[in-house]
């Protein structure tokens, strides 16, 4: 089977506040058709730097629920290895969604590259925080 690039990500939720707000923003691109959620954990670090870990099936029944609604079947791409890595990197006192995913958006445009034999030399995402400055500087210098 054919996959779409496959990205994660680790979000960090400042003083362990990470309640589940994600969800209906996640169902709406799951719904959509844009991704497919491969695999999700969650992990916490206290102010001591203990680290805890959650798969989805750890997690408290209603919270669960939620995010089994765009989960409809997890590969375990997140080994505990990785879990353990990518937690050691939270701030003291923070939550994390550790999130991986497939673009199935661009699915076709990947598989068209490999059959060209093209393949990925780089790859990036520009943070929000600076597209907003770039912006703003061109705003600026337009008037």
């Amino acid at each position: 089977m054919a996959y779409g690039p496959v990205q994660y990500f680790v979000f960090d939720f400042p003083g362990n506040q990470f309640k589940g707000e994600i969800v209906p923003a996640l169902q709406d691109v799951v719904a959509k058709g844009y991704i497919r959620i491969v695999d999700i954990a969650f992990a916490t670090k206290d102010a001591d730097g203990n680290i805890a870990s959650f798969e989805l099936n750890d997690l408290p029944d209603d919270t669960a629920q939620k995010f089994g609604s765009v989960i409809h079947s997890i590969t375990g791409m997140l080994s505990d290895e990785d879990i353990a890595e990518l937690s050691s990197q939270l701030p003291p006192n923070s939550s994390a969604a550790l999130l991986v995913f497939e673009h199935v958006w661009a699915k076709d445009l990947a598989d068209a590259i490999r059959n060209a034999n093209g393949i990925t030399v780089a790859q990036g995402f520009v943070p929000h925080n600076v597209v907003e400055e770039v912006m703003q500087a061109r705003a600026q210098a337009a008037n």
